[in-house]
């Protein structure tokens, strides 16, 4: 049997090869987001969207906590909010109102992803929001947006002003809420989730220091935010070089979100 094969073996009758990959690297990334602690309970959530032109994605269950979840307990939904495959838990509500909202105007969005974590909510509470302090927070700051926060997300009008604070970034801090990246691919948007919680961390630990943060010239902060620009090359980087080995530890750990 080639491999090929033997990947088609594992695929659902009911659901084509693409749909299937995108959920197995979806329960990949709720499994990594627990094994790096970033998880919040059975809250905050993970979305991918549905190869195809109807604008279905992916989610979790709401219940399940995220080391639980695996690539066929992954609920499909669409732009309404309408499930549109079985299963015995909903959806999150607040999570539905973020995630349709961003995949419902961007096209390049294949994945976004949300936490709560203590340094990430930290740093979106501050008035100065992330600094470039250092080279893992240039990696961001040259493409993050900020969106004030207006309560638990329950209410749909506020999607319209979601989109237009997001506009084309893949990072975003919302004010005293959490992280939020977007990938054209789970795992561009993994990548930069790490990156982006790495550096509010650095923020964190750099502010408990005192005021003695080491000063960045403004002209080697644009020098990255130049180089840096070709998003091509960061999805490269991340599908090629970054997300195989973490499905390679995941594997070691725990194969079974690919169930």
């Amino acid at each position: 049997m080639s491999p090929a094969e033997a990947r088609l073996k594992d695929v659902p009758a009911t659901m084509s090869e693409a749909e299937w990959s995108q959920r197995v690297n979806l329960a990949a990334a709720y499994r990594l987001v627990a094994y790096y602690g970033w998880d919040d309970l059975v809250d905050t959530h993970i979305s991918a969207r549905v190869p195809g032109p109807e604008h279905h994605f992916l989610i979790n269950p709401y219940g399940l906590m995220f080391d639980e979840i695996t690539a066929s307990s992954l609920v499909k939904v669409d732009l309404d909010g309408n499930q549109l495959t079985e299963s015995e838990y909903s959806i999150n509500p607040a999570g539905f109102t973020i995630h349709s909202a961003i995949h419902e105007v961007r096209e390049d969005a294949g994945c976004v992803l949300h936490l709560h974590t203590p340094d990430g909510t930290a740093v979106a509470s501050c008035v100065e929001g992330l600094l470039p302090l250092n080279q893992t927070a240039q990696l961001v700051t040259h493409d993050l947006a900020y969106h004030d926060y207006e309560g638990i997300a329950l209410d749909h009008d506020e999607r319209p002003r979601l989109q237009r604070d997001l506009g084309d970034k893949n990072h975003m801090l919302l004010r005293n809420h959490g992280t939020l990246t977007v990938g054209r691919s789970v795992a561009s948007a993994f990548e930069r989730m790490f990156h982006l919680e790495r550096a509010c961390t650095m923020q964190v630990r750099t502010r408990m220091l005192g005021p003695t943060a080491y000063p960045v010239d403004p002209a080697v902060v644009e020098k990255n935010a130049r180089l840096l620009q070709n998003r091509d090359r960061a999805e490269l980087r991340a599908t090629t070089l970054v997300w195989p080995p973490l499905l390679r530890k995941l594997d070691r750990l725990d194969p079974s979100y690919k169930t």
